[in-house]
């Protein structure tokens, strides 16, 4: 019968190091995935702030980055020091003179002095992902008593967005299925069935992570201890041969 040879020092290094990452991870998984959600859904705000002020480059990085995860038409994004908020597609092509442009025209056009200047995702987009943040700074004081939502009940806060959304997707601003009326949802709307989607996933999905997370720290702290110990016995072994 043989026997594993027994962990070099750097290995046992490098055990305790992971260890101790995944209890501060387990730990504070919330505060992490709150500040992730804070820089996440604050750099779309702070793209038409730094055009405001002539920092053009740093916008457009974020324009570009957030493209990636959202269509970004005008007429269904906020506008920051302009007139108005928001604007139809009417308004846009009446104010800038230009008409029956390709309806992703708008999802080019960041802004100007007069119009102010969009946000880098749009209105339910917006509301969705302040939503899951502030659902989840509320979610820390009651982490440790709040139930899973019922995906039943979840089905309520997620069908408004999905009719309003799939509705939208096949008639506005591209016609797919005509047969559908046409419909073209407002900021009121978007933002409505954003945070109910955002709150709901909240509720349904953080109740199961914390669990997970509470047993992941035991069985990690519990695992970091025993590896703190065994480098506590090889190093009074090394003392005492004289290493």
């Amino acid at each position: 019968m043989t026997t594993s040879a027994p962990a070099s020092p750097q290995l046992r290094r490098f055990i305790i190091v992971v260890d101790r990452l995944v209890v501060f991870i387990a730990q504070h998984w919330l505060f992490i995935v709150n500040v992730f959600l804070f820089i996440f859904a604050g750099l779309p705000v702070l793209a038409p702030i730094l055009m405001h002020y002539g920092l053009t480059a740093p916008a457009d990085l974020i324009y570009r980055g957030y493209s990636l995860t959202c269509h970004q038409l005008s007429e269904r994004t906020y506008f920051f020091f302009g007139t108005k908020p928001v604007y139809t597609v009417t308004e846009l092509e009446t104010l800038l003179n230009v008409h029956g442009e390709d309806p992703l025209y708008w999802r080019g056009f960041i802004g100007n002095a007069e119009l102010g200047y969009k946000m880098a995702w749009c209105e339910r987009d917006h509301a969705i992902y302040f939503a899951l943040m502030l659902a989840g700074i509320g979610f820390a004081f009651v982490r440790n008593t709040l139930k899973p939502l019922n995906w039943r009940w979840y089905l309520l806060f997620i069908t408004p967005m999905a009719i309003d959304g799939t509705w939208q997707l096949f008639t506005s601003p591209i016609v797919i299925l005509p047969f559908l009326p046409i419909h073209e949802s407002d900021w009121l709307l978007r933002t409505i069935t954003g945070v109910l989607f955002g709150i709901g996933s909240v509720w349904l999905i953080y109740p199961y992570v914390q669990d997970a997370m509470r047993d992941a720290y035991t069985d990690a702290r519990d695992q970091l201890q025993r590896a703190l110990a065994r480098e506590a016995e090889a190093q009074q072994t090394r003392i005492a041969q004289g290493k």
